[in-house]
């Protein structure tokens, strides 16, 4: 039934379901894992990258974390060179807001503009919707801390804790269980994505080659992100290693 409907964005079902906009989010749950955890110090977000060949370059092959503008990080699971298209556009967006305004856009609004144009490529003709899922990590003075999911639909929503990508469904089922809902530090958070990631990824350990990390914190009034590097991805590894043993002792 489906393949007389799916030849064109334009044209519902008749159970009303815009079929190439499904098999785009269908694309994406193939993709690698990317996971977000919003406490009270600040964001993590977490990548799982499928690309590991010792050929690649690590400094400047990073293929699922991105810097969108100084307040705003954003993790993608689905097509790279969708999302680049895309992210190009919010770094556009965010510094002609800056320059018009003279402070930096709100997060929400940035996502809101995002989700527009990826809107716009499910309604006209001649277009395919981007086959790319975002988690927006983000601060302003209205809201503080904020993280958003969007999809190829251009639906967006706030989220305290998310995933997108493979194994979504069995890791958003750790976090509902793990999540704190008030005082949760960035330490917690990223054992929380340690244990999250442990469970689901093929691989039998993790290491930096498979990972990718970053946060978005404050220090002072100035919103700053890190992307880790291996060798720091390797010492959170390394410290979330003992701190699993330590409590599997005094569980015994």
């Amino acid at each position: 039934m489906s393949r007389r409907y799916d030849s064109r964005t334009t044209i519902f079902s008749p159970e009303g379901r815009l079929y190439q906009v499904e098999y785009a989010m269908e694309a994406i749950s193939h993709a690698g894992t990317v996971l977000g955890v919003l406490t009270t110090e600040g964001i993590v977000l977490a990548a799982e990258r499928r690309m590991t060949s010792k050929l690649l370059e690590k400094d400047v092959s990073a293929e699922k974390l991105y810097v969108v503008d100084d307040h705003m990080i954003a993790g993608v699971a689905g097509i790279t060179s969708d999302a680049n298209i895309l992210i190009q556009n919010a770094r556009v967006q965010a510094q002609q807001y800056a320059l018009a305004y003279g402070e930096d856009i709100p997060a929400e609004q940035l996502v809101q503009r995002l989700c527009d144009l990826k809107q716009g490529y499910t309604q006209y003709g001649g277009l395919r919707p981007f086959g790319v899922s975002f988690l927006y990590a983000g601060y302003d003075d209205h809201h503080g801390f904020q993280l958003y999911h969007s999809d190829p639909s251009g639906n967006y929503a706030g989220w305290k804790a998310t995933c997108i990508g493979a194994n979504n469904s069995g890791i958003q089922s750790i976090l509902k269980q793990d999540y704190k809902e008030e005082g949760m530090t960035l330490k917690e958070a990223f054992a929380l994505v340690m244990k999250a990631l442990g469970k689901v990824m093929e691989a039998t350990s993790l290491t930096s080659e498979k990972l990718e990390f970053a946060t978005l914190t404050l220090d002072g009034d100035r919103v700053v992100h890190h992307m880790y590097t291996p060798k720091e991805i390797d010492a959170l590894l390394k410290e979330h290693e003992v701190n699993s043993t330590n409590e599997d002792l005094m569980d015994e």
